[in-house]
């Protein structure tokens, strides 16, 4: 009866680990495409009509927000001088 028990366990544990891979490679891409959108919104604020700039600006950044949690999330953290005094 520990055998099969031990099995569930190594099958779950493989699961989880596959599961984890996925979600990992998932945010890798999330990343690139939010990085893609942050260049090309930089890309257009150089250009933009002051009216449009402010909309631009608060895109650059939610995504640049977006980006430093997901690299997080990955454990891929910049350092950041953001609070330091």
């Amino acid at each position: 009866m520990a055998e099969i028990i031990q099995l569930r366990e190594v099958q779950a544990a493989r699961e989880r680990s596959q599961r984890r891979l996925a979600d990992h490679r998932n945010l890798e891409r999330a990343i690139t495409l939010m990085r893609r959108s942050l260049a090309a919104a930089a890309e257009r604020l150089e250009h933009a009509p002051v009216a449009e700039q402010g909309e631009l600006l608060d895109r650059i950044e939610k995504l640049t927000a977006m980006i430093r949690y997901g690299m997080h999330l990955l454990g891929e953290t910049p350092e950041s001088s953001q609070g330091e005094g």
